[in-house]
């Protein structure tokens, strides 16, 4: 699926021509749909199109209207795209169960942000953040059930924390009584001192009563599934918000020892270097950091708090206080960094922890309350109602004759129960069978821990069907919806047409690929090439040695490592190698020196390189196999002309100039 969700964002191809685009309330088509053409036999609405087109644009904006040019492009892509989805839903991709599965995993997305549940979610997600604008500091006494606990031992366990939390208030030495009373595996080692944490950090009602202390003020017994708590607050600051760094990372590999010892002294050196005042930061990290992703921007890292990193590139990250202070070097499981303070920040805004708040909630058991609550309103909204007699007839038969409901279709059916109503939504009625065939399906799962299986199931059956009931009223009723559904809808079938019939075509058609490739020869050529190993010389102390080993030498694969073994005496950041074979006119050095002599000394941008050449080869075709992706990705888009071609010839295609012209009107700027 990840693939997929790919090619949807591929999908935006008229993002391509219209980079930012959305409908204002002001360019809506008319109350009738409108179809904008005809492929084959089936009307395609103009809102379609509009809504294609519309990703992130404001229309209303002359500035943000599309050229006549790219209209004409997007409608053409259009067409293509609508011709790829007719000829998938002809081939009957549509109704695969990978289809299926596919497609009702990404409606199950695309319907969070317009559910009751989403908005429910967004009031808890706004407290826990309000929340976690402050760090709490508490101590807690934990007392534990019994096994097989019963009424008159939750009493008397609450009792129990009542006493204590007495006691606690009359003055007695809390961190005593925790290690008197406390159940908490590790209250021996700390006295029931849990530290401080922030929301979403302990279990929902834990959270709940300390944000509701005062720094000193001691809980009422607090109910959580590990037993009841006396909870008392010690303190409160802020949260210390977030850190920006950047730094220089020397790798090691854990399965070489010798690499462990090179990336010490390297990384000693770079530190060594990085005291003396007119050492530039980015410069040293652009040459020596082995980190691809960062090196080229100063090793610069996106913001982060704590428990975001490893534990040793954090602490040292946070202990920095003044900007620009430089860590010493720090052994991660990466390798050594070497880290600079760049900025600070507080807690980072509400917009940018939305989500990860959100999903930390959904594991919460605050999740629980919210989903209650959506029943609650769903079942308001849609006019529930419950046939008690009928579901009190079937919860008793399966207490005494299936309680594990594994013969429940049995014990309904010989009571002649299948066909009876167990609740209504509106005028729809639910029946017993469908409960039963519900409770039978494999993808169906149920938590039984604390109810009865029937119990647990009829609740989940109850739930599922006000969910569906809400799903089938946004596809009526909301626009913006069922056209994204829809987008997502051909956006998988067009992913499967050209994973099928060009992609994969591309990859196992060899005979074509190859017959492709000697026809358009011409584009897979090489320049002018030379082996060569190249050193750049950082400081003239490397220049002698390097020029006395490779003075009487010849160039060969290896060199680079028997030259590294002869400069170990010298620092690592007073030269750096490279070797290879490579096209003179694509290397900025190499086009800069004549070729006949095999050792060569040059200046290239106020650098001073020792170059050592080696055989040299003439322009010339490159073989397939040094040329294979670019030769793939060419005979993929020569199959997609051709699969496009065909499709134009199978399909008619039929265009409502009067509508085309009408949202050419809303999305084209006017001269």
């Amino acid at each position: 699926m990840k693939t997929t969700y790919q090619w949807l964002c591929v999908l935006g191809f008229l993002v391509a021509c219209s980079p930012n685009s959305k409908v204002s309330q002001n360019t809506s088509l008319s109350d009738e749909p409108q179809y904008l053409l005809t492929v084959g036999n089936e009307n395609v609405p103009a809102e379609e199109f509009l809504h294609m087109l519309s990703k992130n644009r404001d229309f209303d904006q002359a500035s943000e209207k599309l050229s006549e040019k790219d209209f004409e492009d997007n409608f053409e892509l259009f067409i293509n795209y609508k011709l790829k989805v007719k000829e998938a839903e002809a081939l009957g991709m549509d109704q695969s169960e990978e289809f299926q599965r596919e497609f009702n995993a990404f409606k199950e997305d695309l319907k969070k942000p317009y559910v009751l549940e989403t908005s429910l979610q967004e009031g808890e997600t706004q407290k826990a953040y309000a929340r976690m604008k402050d760090m709490v500091h508490a101590q807690h006494v934990l007392l534990r059930f019994p096994p097989r606990a019963v009424k008159a031992d939750s009493i008397a366990v609450f009792k129990m924390a009542t006493k204590i939390k007495e006691k606690a208030e009359t003055g007695e030495d809390f961190s005593k009584l925790a290690l008197e009373y406390s159940q908490d595996p590790s209250v021996q080692k700390n006295q029931g001192d849990l530290g401080y944490f922030t929301s979403l950090q302990m279990v929902y009602p834990f959270e709940d009563a300390v944000y509701q202390l005062q720094p000193g003020e001691i809980s009422n017994p607090v109910l959580t599934d590990f037993g009841y708590h006396i909870i008392k607050l010690i303190d409160r600051k802020p949260n210390p918000g977030q850190v920006k760094v950047s730094h220089i990372l020397v790798r090691t590999d854990p399965t070489d020892p010798l690499t462990e010892d090179r990336a010490r002294r390297k990384i000693t050196d770079i530190y060594s270097a990085l005291q003396n005042d007119d050492t530039s930061w980015k410069s040293v990290c652009t040459t020596y950091s082995e980190d691809a992703s960062s090196r080229e921007n100063g090793g610069t890292l996106p913001w982060f708090g704590v428990g975001s990193l490893m534990k040793e590139f954090e602490e040292a990250a946070f202990s920095l206080s003044e900007l620009g202070e430089i860590s010493s070097p720090v052994k991660t499981s990466y390798g050594y960094h070497i880290i600079r303070l760049e900025d600070k920040k507080p807690l980072a805004s509400y917009e940018e922890m939305e989500e990860s708040l959100r999903s930390k909630i959904l594991r919460d058991s605050r999740s629980e309350l919210i989903r209650s609550q959506v029943t609650a309103i769903q079942k308001a909204r849609y006019q529930f109602s419950e046939n008690t007699p009928i579901i009190h007839q079937a919860q008793q038969l399966a207490y005494e004759h299936s309680p594990n409901l594994n013969d429940i279709r049995k014990v309904y059916a010989a009571q002649h129960l299948m066909d009876s109503t167990l609740f209504s939504i509106g005028s729809a009625e639910r029946k017993v069978a469908e409960f039963v065939e519900f409770v039978e399906k494999d993808n169906a799962v149920v938590k039984t821990d604390k109810k009865k299986p029937f119990d647990a199931w009829m609740e989940k059956f109850t739930e599922s069907t006000l969910n569906q009931t809400e799903e089938a009223d946004l596809m009526t009723h909301n626009d913006d919806y069922r056209l994204l559904v829809n987008e997502y809808k051909e956006g998988i079938l067009l992913f499967n047409l050209m994973n099928e019939q060009v992609w994969q075509k591309a990859l196992k058609d060899t005979a074509g690929l190859m017959e492709y490739f000697e026809n358009h020869r011409d584009r897979y050529t090489w320049d002018s090439r030379t082996e060569a190993l190249l050193v750049t010389v950082l400081d003239p102390v490397a220049k002698k040695p390097t020029n006395d080993f490779l003075r009487n030498k010849n160039y060969q694969q290896g060199l680079k490592a028997e030259l590294q073994e002869q400069l170990e005496d010298i620092s690592t950041l007073s030269y750096k190698i490279e070797e290879g074979t490579f096209e003179i006119s694509k290397h900025a050095v190499l086009r800069e020196i004549g070729h006949q002599a095999k050792l060569q000394e040059v200046t290239v941008n106020n650098k001073s390189y020792i170059v050592l050449l080696g055989k040299q080869y003439p322009p010339g075709p490159k073989a397939f196999n040094e040329t294979r992706g670019k030769a793939i990705k060419d005979y993929q888009e020569y199959l997609d002309q051709n699969l496009i071609g065909l499709l134009k010839q199978n399909y008619i295609i039929q265009v409502n100039e009067d509508e085309k012209a009408r949202i050419q009107n809303i999305v084209v700027e006017q001269n």
